[in-house]
């Protein structure tokens, strides 16, 4: 085991063990300002399937993530770790990495559920709680290094993206990795302590619901104050939308909303990676 990742699994313990505020408890609060039952009643999954996915499965850490890389791809690339939400790896997963790697990413989707894929809220209730937080850090530790080292990738700049479980996995990412150069935060669990807050260095867009009553707007304005207290650099939009209105596997998504939030992220990721590389 290097040493970074040993560090970072040195953070993910510290922060089960009480260091995150309120917030966020770790395994204590999963759900936000909302009971699981109306957390999981705010969640459906789409009944057609995704496309055929493109990329392929990669072994990671133990286990296996889906790379997707741009068509006819030369190394270096633009390096992006991508965090399911609360379905796990699935094929609308690796969609979506697909569609990050047409716009000239090196999308690498990780799988934080030890190869389950959830079809019901209760089973996808079920794996959340289960979740490892220091196993989970250090997954997409791998997944960045993997980015970084990668004789196909090699990338110049590294962010993170995720949806729900996934948009609070990437705050932790951020957390933990310093050397990450953007991270895209949907409607994910938060951190309110501008002290804890202030080891993040990369640059943060956050994106919201305003009718979200699991991550309320009250929660988002306390966020938003933590981050330029820790002089965090961010942005946040904020959408007139429910939980889990982008979310790539949700029959609820709201296109109209979704579309333009995926606008901000992708102007955001070219401008901290694309952009800052040149």
């Amino acid at each position: 085991m290097n040493a970074r990742i040993l560090s970072i699994l040195t953070l993910a313990l510290r922060i089960s063990a009480g260091a995150a505020p309120a917030a966020d408890n770790g395994a204590t609060d999963l759900t936000g300002a909302v009971t699981e039952e109306q957390f999981k009643a705010m969640h459906d999954l789409k009944s057609e399937a995704a496309p055929p996915p493109k990329g392929a499965m990669i072994d990671l850490a133990g286990g296996q993530a889906y790379l997707s890389l741009p068509p006819e791809a030369k190394a270096p690339l633009f390096g992006l770790a991508i965090i399911h939400e609360w379905w796990g790896l699935n094929d609308h997963m690796k969609h979506w990495a697909d569609r990050l790697a047409a716009e000239g990413y090196a999308a690498l989707a990780v799988d934080l559920y030890g190869g389950k894929v959830a079809t019901t809220p209760d089973s996808a209730m079920a794996y959340v709680k289960a979740v490892d937080e220091a196993r989970s850090l250090a997954i997409m530790s791998a997944a960045h290094d993997y980015l970084l080292t990668n004789t196909r990738i090699r990338a110049a700049r590294t962010g993170v993206i995720g949806w729900c479980f996934g948009g609070g996995m990437s705050l932790k990412l951020a957390l933990a990795e310093p050397d990450l150069d953007a991270a895209v935060i949907y409607y994910g669990r938060l951190v309110t302590d501008p002290k804890v807050l202030a080891a993040i260095k990369a640059p943060i867009l956050g994106i919201f619901g305003n009718k979200d009553e699991s991550i309320p707007p009250a929660v988002v304005n306390d966020f938003d104050a933590a981050l330029s207290e820790a002089k965090v650099p961010h942005e946040i939009r904020r959408y007139d939308a429910n939980h889990a209105f982008a979310n790539p596997s949700a029959a609820s998504y709201d296109q109209k909303n979704a579309t333009a939030a995926w606008a901000e992220a992708q102007k955001f990721l070219a401008a901290h990676l694309k952009g800052a590389a040149k």
